[in-house]
């Protein structure tokens, strides 16, 4: 019996040490960065009973307003038992900069448990309003909308992304919220990146402090240029539920809707010039990782059989924002103008993808054709250098057709054989022998009358006919309005043949609306933005309609290949950008 006694006591003496051994005693903290003239709450709390003789840390450098208080919780959930006993304290800074709170201490089972010291960064004094309680000062400092850059340094060229969060502390609700004011991208190359479905709610740190936070927007920004680029804030309305510090009957906290507008602060990124050591000559704004690759489809063919060249660039980068180099081939082969083909996502990481440009080629003569190599090179942010990627030649070999006739010197004497015929002088014929021509067939027959009545008949045709040219041409604005439909029509052909095919309708004609750009203000593809062709249109002064509608149908080509699109309206947009670019080449 002793045996079993002492083995008892020895087995609960061993507990108690264990248990005084896992204790911990933690220190948290209301807020890590506060105004000089703002208070916060330290808590220090115990897991395990038997603590006593509590020593709080030196609170040198803060001034304790209120404190110590102290709380006991103690519950018992599914046969585990839980414990915790906490002293709290209200301090306000003395002086601003970074500040340690030191280690608080407690003896339990006769060893002494002490806290890690925590770090406080003390601002400048902010504006407090007289009632600390009021709903609107709450709910500015619980919630937060900031945008989060993923570089602010990169190359031009070299994609980043912008997240906009929205941070909301415990203490208060969120109960419905909108965007009233979209962020400007001036000076990039910008895409709004898909968010799908609802955002969920994560959990993270804003100052350090513990905060519920959502994802409202990404987007996808590729700097056309060196400098200070300024990133406009994003604004919205916020409506939130904060405490008023009642309780109703049931004991529920009553709350008071507050609608308050939250904007982020604007952020700079600098983008860097690529660099000139080691730049090719043939180096065309690509910026990235990429493959390059060149196909023939037909090595061998007949005379007016056609081949296609494929001319494909592949990988992760600015894939939209660079021209693919040229196909040259010899004057024996026609070439068409090339057929472009883009299939890319735009996502968080960047773009990526493929774009190729498939060129037709059809022989005229007979023979064996060399197509030369194609070099293609980009610059590599990763590893800070240029890469030049260069093809093999091409040959076609042609095996029936027109021989290809062999260039003749015209101006060349050519030496002739002299033949004698034993008469090396002839007499000219002095006699005629005439026979009589019989024109009884012709004459007053209905061929006759015919083309005796024909200039009668034609001549008040061509006057008319001339007429009508004569008053056309000088129908000015006629002109310029049929010329501007064959135009547009020239640029909308490709988006026509895509109708009903969402993404590649959508696709063509933004291509096409920027092609045309380029082709009549000579814009480089690297500076095609929103704001930067309404600068550009304004300057040239068109009217602020028809800019308006040109940018309308640039956004809606973005916006519409996420959303359910039918025929109709595809219809219809298609014959909006016919009408813009109507208006703006009789403008131009």
């Amino acid at each position: 019996m002793k045996l079993k006694f002492y083995i008892t006591i020895f087995i609960s003496l061993l507990s108690l040490t264990i248990a005084a051994q896992e204790a911990t005693l933690i220190a948290k903290v209301s807020k890590n960065k506060l105004g000089v003239n703002q208070r916060l709450r330290i808590e220090f709390s115990i897991d395990k009973q038997g603590g006593d003789h509590f020593s709080p840390p030196n609170f040198s450098n803060f001034k304790v307003v209120g404190g110590p208080s102290q709380s006991v919780s103690q519950s018992w959930i599914n046969g585990k038992a839980t414990f915790s006993q906490s002293y709290s304290y209200i301090i306000q800074p003395k002086v601003k900069g970074e500040l340690i709170i030191g280690t608080a201490s407690i003896k339990i089972g006769g060893k002494t448990i002490t806290s890690k010291p925590i770090k406080i960064i003390v601002l400048d004094a902010v504006d407090i309003p007289k009632n600390p309680n009021d709903p609107n000062y709450v709910a500015q400092q619980n919630i937060h909308l900031v945008a989060e850059i993923s570089k602010d340094r990169p190359y031009v060229g070299e994609g980043v992304y912008v997240e906009y969060r929205l941070y909301v502390s415990e203490n208060v609700s969120v109960y419905n919220y909108g965007v009233t004011e979209a962020p400007k991208y001036n000076g990039f190359w910008n895409q709004v990146i898909k968010i799908q479905g609802q955002s969920p709610v994560k959990m993270g740190k804003y100052n350090g402090e513990d905060y519920r936070y959502i994802v409202l927007q990404k987007a996808l920004l590729i700097p056309t240029k060196t400098g200070k680029l300024t990133i406009d804030p994003m604004k919205m309305d916020v409506v939130i539920g904060v405490p008023t510090g009642r309780s109703d009957f049931f004991g529920n906290v009553i709350t008071r809707n507050v609608k308050k507008e939250f904007a982020s602060a604007k952020k700079i990124v600098s983008p860097k010039s690529l660099p000139l050591e080691g730049k090719p000559a043939n180096f065309n704004g690509a910026v990235g990782d990429f493959k390059f690759d060149v196909s023939l489809s037909k090595e061998t063919l007949k005379a007016n059989e056609s081949s296609q060249i494929k001319v494909a660039v592949s990988g992760k980068g600015n894939l939209k924002l660079f021209e693919l180099p040229e196909i040259t081939t010899p004057v024996e082969l026609e070439k068409y103008q090339p057929e472009r083909k883009e299939s890319v996502r735009v996502n968080s990481g960047g773009i990526t993808g493929a774009i190729s440009d498939l060129y037709t080629v059809v022989p005229q003569y007979k023979g064996k054709y060399k197509i030369p190599n194609v070099s293609f090179s980009y610059f590599n942010p990763k590893e800070k250098k240029y890469h030049i990627i260069v093809t093999d030649d091409f040959f076609v070999d042609v095996l029936e057709g027109k021989e290809l006739k062999p260039i003749v010197d015209t101006n060349a004497v050519r030496k002739q054989t002299v033949t004698s015929t034993g008469k090396n002088f002839r007499y000219i014929q002095t006699k005629s022998s005439l026979e009589v021509v019989d024109t009884d067939d012709f004459f007053k027959s209905n061929l006759f009358y015919i083309l005796l009545l024909l200039p009668l008949i034609t001549i008040p045709i061509g006057i008319f006919i001339a007429k009508k040219n004569e008053k056309r041409s000088n129908d000015l604005i006629g002109n310029k309005q049929r010329k501007a439909e064959r135009l547009a029509k020239k640029y909308l052909s490709e988006a026509q043949k895509q109708l009903g095919k969402k993404d590649a309708f959508y696709e063509a004609l933004e291509r096409a609306l920027h092609n045309y750009l380029k082709a009549k203000l000579g814009i480089e593809t690297a500076d095609i933005s929103k704001e930067k062709i309404t600068d550009i249109l304004k300057n040239k002064n068109i009217e602020t309609t028809t800019i308006n509608q040109f940018i309308e149908v640039l956004k809606h080509s973005d916006m519409a290949r996420y959303s359910q699109i039918t025929n109709t309206e595809m219809e219809a947009e298609f014959e909006r950008a016919k009408q813009v670019i109507v208006q703006l080449d009789k403008q131009l």
